[in-house]
């Protein structure tokens, strides 16, 4: 059950934050333009040219960090915010098998985390309705599932983090599956993923249950980045004065 209204989830209360921004590609320039939209500060941007910069001197000056980098550099950098006490929002995907080591040094420096495949308000409530969906065709044999992902050329992962998270919504509430697989390998008990990568497309997830009679689908599609950027920013309000590791579950009050 939805617990939140939309009006309290973008809500800020008059907060001032000072942020740093860590990777300032397409995504760091469209969080940098909405936070200062919503009163914060950039106080701090971390590219490739200046990795250095990302220390304790200048983290001391830093209410919350919020991490789009590469798969190479996030671990990195999380754990470089969290053992100086800097909450971290982080949506880079790719680096996921060191999660739990973040997991534990956030608790070991008493702060706050917060990763997610997808900020965007949007695709968190297509998977609040996928697994709802799951629960649903689970008692229908009848339907198959498939998930494609069209993001655009430059995307460095594949399947995206928002497919897999998708896929794992899935199979957390469906007996016949478990985990997933690319398309071109198809499993009886697993669910296929697609990846296209074409243009400049932002992002768009397809989940779709097909059986011979009918298909039912949910689609998210992304116009632009700046509802990943506002999601970003909304989840770095929510934790930035709070301790522990949270999800946008929590951020969205699903």
């Amino acid at each position: 059950m939805i617990t939140a209204t939309s009006k309290q989830v973008f809500s800020q209360k008059y907060l001032i934050m000072n942020i740093a921004l860590i990777g300032y590609g397409r995504m760091g320039h469209e969080i940098e333009t909405i936070a200062i939209k919503r009163g914060h500060v950039i106080k701090l941007i971390i590219d490739q040219d200046n990795t250095g910069d990302l220390n304790a001197v200048n983290l001391n000056w830093i209410d919350v960090a919020i991490e789009f980098s590469t798969p190479d550099t996030a671990y990195h950098n999380i754990i470089k915010c969290l053992e100086n006490k800097v909450p971290v929002v982080c949506g880079t995907t790719g680096w996921l098998d060191n999660y739990e080591n973040a997991v534990n040094a956030c608790r070991q420096y008493s702060t706050s985390f917060i990763h997610s495949t997808n900020f965007s308000i949007g695709v968190n409530i297509l998977f609040m309705l996928n697994k709802e969906l799951a629960k649903q065709m689970n008692r229908f044999g009848e339907y198959k599932v498939t998930i494609e992902e069209i993001h655009h050329t430059k995307k460095l992962d594949a399947p995206s983090g928002t497919a897999i998270t998708l896929a794992n919504g899935i199979s957390s509430n469906h007996s016949e599956y478990e985990g997933w697989c690319f398309d071109k390998e198809r499993n009886s008990n697993r669910i296929p993923i697609s990846s296209v990568r074409e243009g400049t497309v932002p992002g768009t997830h397809t989940v779709m249950w097909d059986s011979d009679i009918d298909s039912i689908s949910l689609i998210h599609e992304a116009k632009n980045r700046r509802g990943l950027a506002l999601g970003a920013v909304v989840a770095a309000e929510f934790i930035y004065s709070k301790k522990g590791i949270f999800t946008m579950n929590d951020v969205m009050g699903f």
